[in-house]
């Protein structure tokens, strides 16, 4: 069963890379005590994740912060190696934690896991944008298809925060 607006996020683990290298992080140190915008996308490097989604989020840090967020994070079913390569190359670096799901476990436990083995891709993490005010969702908007980054783009996120929080 998929999470809902008013559940809190269940505890697991992501991978995220440290200055020692890779790392575990739970899910109480990155939302406990905080309001925290997260977006999942279907895959780094993919043409829409690279292309619209990533860079809405990075366009207006600055603009989710001054609503009162205290970290942005992205998640996805990537290692973590290929997912801090994708925020260099996205911009995102120092402005998006990233959170590495490679197993998917995250996806699988608030029920927002997609099977896109017919693409080549496997187990991925639907498309969706949460806000979360210390570790209970706000506010969240899932797309019904992989290729669309409409009701979770930042600018959709950002609009519907003053009325969230």
């Amino acid at each position: 069963m998929a999470i809902k607006v008013g559940d809190t996020l269940p505890d697991a683990k992501f991978t995220v890379m440290g200055p020692d290298g890779p790392k575990p992080k739970t899910v109480s140190e990155v939302f406990a005590g905080k309001k925290v915008a997260l977006f999942a996308v279907p895959g780094a490097y993919t043409p829409t994740c690279s292309n619209k989604h990533m860079p809405g989020f990075v366009g207006r840090v600055d603009e989710l912060k001054a609503k009162g967020i205290d970290a942005i994070v992205c998640t996805a079913v990537n290692d973590v190696f290929v997912l801090t390569n994708w925020a260099k190359d996205t911009g995102a670096s120092g402005k998006i934690e990233m959170l590495a799901d490679g197993s998917g476990d995250f996806a699988k436990a608030i029920g927002l896991e997609i099977d896109l083995s017919g693409f080549g891709l496997g187990l991925r993490s639907k498309r969706y944008a949460m806000l979360v005010d210390n570790g209970v969702v706000k506010v969240l908007n899932i797309e019904d298809s992989p290729p669309v980054a409409e009701k979770s783009s930042a600018e959709n996120l950002c609009s519907m925060i003053d009325r969230s929080l």
